[in-house]
C-alpha cells in the first residue's frame, strides 16, 4: 500500500482534495506517451519558453487548428 504523502486529516491534505476536485470539475485529462528520455527534454525546451509543458503542449494544439 502507498504511503500518505500528508497524514489524514491535515489541513495540506484537504487542500489537496479541494484541488483535484475543482480540476476534475474544470478540466478534461488525458495521458501522453514520449519516447524515453523526452518528456525532461520537451519540458526544459517549454520552460526555456517560459512555459509549463502542459501549457506549451495546449498552445501549439491550439495554434494549429487555428491554422486550419
Amino acid at each position: 500500500m502507498a504511503q500518505r504523502k500528508f497524514p489524514k486529516g491535515t489541513e495540506k491534505e484537504h487542500q489537496i482534495k479541494r484541488q483535484n476536485e475543482f480540476i476534475a470539475e474544470k478540466y478534461d485529462r488525458f495521458t501522453l506517451t514520449f519516447p524515453k528520455g523526452m518528456k525532461e527534454k520537451y519540458k526544459e525546451y517549454a520552460e526555456n519558453k517560459g512555459m509549463s509543458l502542459n501549457g506549451y503542449i495546449n498552445e501549439l494544439i491550439k495554434r494549429d487548428m487555428q491554422e486550419h
